[in-house]
């Protein structure tokens, strides 16, 4: 993909195998300077399991200077900012391929370019992970009470930066914001429990009416290991 300032892009588009996508889901994935990636767990683990067991199409890719088995995008980080255009290139390919309904999922970092640059057609709503508030602003917050657009935030109990208590107040300006308290769970969400819990989460708010994934597999599997 390429963004407006020069950027290019790597990135992966997963559907399902056998229908149309019900929905999409665009992930964008933790701070790439401590490691973050299209590989981060969550974000391989929606674009693995989601267009299998709900339809969901799922789009993964490396903010700029991040570096995933996907490959490189070139660029370096930029704070949440430049991280704007490549949102915005992601947005562009969902439209290019004409994929149904995109909703933005983030992860930690992810929240701050959702949150700062997400809040735009076609964009559906935003589903925040560990959100720290650390990029983004109280104006960011306003601009998603006055379009209306959803937001479910999945706070952990034992977060590194942003609790679920004080992630009320912080959201309580935004009444379309729904804080949920994750009982147990910490920053990364590691363990196949939590796993489950913002799998089940994420396809809660977007496909109400699909239920709770199942906890086994049948299918065709293919291994994975990291470089």
């Amino acid at each position: 993909m390429h963004t407006e300032d020069g950027e290019v892009l790597v990135g992966e588009v997963s559907t399902p195998s056998d229908r149309e996508p019900t929905g999409t889901v665009v992930a964008l994935h933790p701070l790439t300077m401590e490691g973050g990636s299209s590989d981060s767990h969550l974000i391989r683990k929606m674009a693995w399991r989601l267009p299998a067991l709900t339809g969901l199409a799922v789009v993964r890719f490396n903010f700029r200077g991040a570096r995933s088995t996907l490959g490189a995008s070139s660029g370096e980080w930029s704070q949440a900012e430049g991280e704007g255009y490549d949102l915005r290139a992601a947005l562009a390919e969902v439209e290019r391929r004409r994929l149904p309904a995109p909703w933005l999922v983030g992860w930690s970092f992810g929240t701050d370019v959702l949150l700062k640059h997400g809040n735009v057609d076609p964009v559906a709503g935003g589903v925040l992970l560990s959100p720290p508030l650390r990029w983004s602003t109280s104006f960011d917050l306003d601009g998603w009470h006055l379009s209306g657009r959803p937001l479910l935030a999945m706070v952990p109990e034992f977060d590194d930066y942003l609790r679920p208590r004080e992630a009320e107040q912080r959201f309580a300006g935004v009444p379309e914001a729904r804080v949920v308290d994750v009982p147990g769970a910490r920053h990364l969400w590691v363990g196949e429990v939590y796993v489950r819990i913002v799998l089940n989460g994420i396809v809660g708010v977007i496909l109400p009416d699909h239920g709770p994934l199942p906890t086994h597999w049948s299918g065709p599997m293919t291994n994975w290991s990291s470089p």
